[in-house]
């Protein structure tokens, strides 16, 4: 469906009225910020809709490795707001021409850290995409870049924002589910066995190098033909661990962060995680061909001082039975049962039977999302230096809780954490794992 300049603005200036949106960005329409988009992929542009949508955000530059990206979304911004933003292949090129005072990075994790800390201190606000990193190490070094320059630096976990969450934490926080002893998180989709992937030429017009940055060089395993054929790039490389952290890493972070929101917990003492590739099998790397190698399925458990976390998922045997949704939460108290959905909002089951209580979500598209409320409180958090909903240091604990999840399954065994200094104690080896080794000529940011 095509859409026009005069009504794409019209139609998200009252969609924002609609829905409550921080009176600064209704009101007070006095600066525009220069705003660039830093990987321009499907989510990337998700972020950079709402930015223009605003009226308070000009386009200057986008900028991402793959000129099969790059291109339709630069025309794709101009036909919307009008704006002609020049196109880069190298954000420290683009940080240092365009000046932004807004960075959008929503490149894959492995970038996350070093284009946001090069952001900030080049002057820009950051919007970052969940998850903040690849490892923990990253995560403490971009709180440490956003507090020494005293940029806002907002994370894309927009269920903070999304209307029926907050009146779901609002729901457990005033008492209405008793006292929850245990919280269970799950995504439950579809897949099955893998077939491994030929490894080809990358094609013409990427910069495989570049994209596999300070991550290893792996081969590029894509399609030449079709952008969105599969493989790693564009968008199948959070189940490549070299790059990301699997489901976990990638889904978890939603699930992980609405448990520390709505139970105001920092972080747990102890995890634990099992899993594997049970359907998938044993991951496969050759010359000629490779698979992915994240888990197909994973359990983990979080012990926190007065509740215990679960957390799973599996690529196959895909439904919708817990509550027609096949991802959510459950809150598990002595009043009842809270599940916090997506899709279908939240509903309580009281304990004993009785009336249920349902309230139905609020979520924009495409791709049902609340970005552009967390875009407007970015927006705020600048403009009146209030901490935005989603600070980098929250969802650094947040992103914290999926990467202890995935350590614990590398190492095979529980470990403890210790929040305040953010190590593992007694255990070396996987104190090991909290940061990992750049290649070159990439430095690994120190916090």
């Amino acid at each position: 469906m095509s859409i026009d300049r005069r009504t794409f603005l019209k139609g998200s200036l009252v969609s924002s009225l609609a829905l409550g949106i921080p009176a600064v960005s209704a009101a007070n329409r006095t600066r525009t910020y220069r705003t660039a988009l830093i990987g321009s992929g499907w989510w990337g542009m998700n972020i950079a809709r709402e930015a223009m949508a605003c009226g308070r955000c000009k386009m200057v530059a986008l900028c991402d490795v793959d000129e099969r990206q790059l291109n339709p979304a630069a025309e794709h911004v101009e036909r919307l707001s009008g704006d002609k933003p020049n196109r880069y292949k190298d954000f420290r090129e683009l940080l240092d021409k365009e000046k932004p005072d807004i960075a959008i990075v929503a490149t894959p994790d492995h970038w996350h850290p070093l284009i946001t800390i090069a952001a900030v201190r080049a002057g820009a606000h950051v919007y970052v995409e969940k998850p903040i990193g690849h490892t923990i190490g990253e995560g403490r070094a971009m709180v440490k870049a956003a507090r020494d320059t005293g940029k806002v630096v907002q994370v894309g976990t927009h269920r903070r924002v999304s209307p029926h969450n907050v009146s779901g934490r609002k729901f457990i926080l005033d008492g209405n589910a008793g006292k929850i002893g245990m919280v269970r998180c799950f995504v439950h989709y579809g897949g099955g066995p893998e077939t491994p992937r030929k490894n080809i030429e990358p094609p013409k017009g990427l910069d495989w190098d570049m994209w596999c940055g300070p991550g290893p060089l792996r081969p590029f395993n894509g399609s030449v033909e079709e952008p969105w054929g599969g493989g790693i790039h564009p968008r199948g490389f959070r189940q490549y661990l070299d790059y990301a952290n699997g489901t976990l890493g990638d889904w978890g972070i939603h699930w992980t962060d609405q448990v520390l929101w709505v139970m105001e917990e920092k972080w747990p003492s102890t995890i634990y995680s099992c899993g594997g590739r049970a359907i998938k099998g044993p991951p496969i790397l050759t010359d000629e061909l490779q698979t992915t190698d994240a888990p197909d399925h994973l359990v983990t458990t979080w012990q926190f001082e007065d509740f215990t976390c679960v957390w799973e998922h599996r690529q196959f045997a895909g439904n919708n039975t817990d509550k027609g949704e096949n991802v959510g939460c459950y809150f598990y108290g002595t009043k009842g049962i809270f599940h916090m959905g997506w899709k279908g909002g939240w509903t309580f089951y009281p304990a004993g039977g009785g009336q249920t209580i349902h309230e139905e979500p609020r979520l924009n598209q495409p791709d049902d999302q609340n970005i552009k409320e967390l875009w407007a409180d970015l927006l705020n958090a600048i403009e009146t230096g209030a901490e935005p909903v989603c600070d980098i240091e929250k969802v650094h604990r947040s992103t914290n809780m999926s990467l202890l999840g995935m350590l614990s399954l590398k190492v095979n065994r529980s470990i403890a954490w210790d929040g305040e200094t953010e190590t593992i104690p007694n255990d070396p080896d996987a104190n090991k794992l909290l940061r990992r080794q750049y290649r070159r000529p990439w430095v690994y940011p120190e916090a």
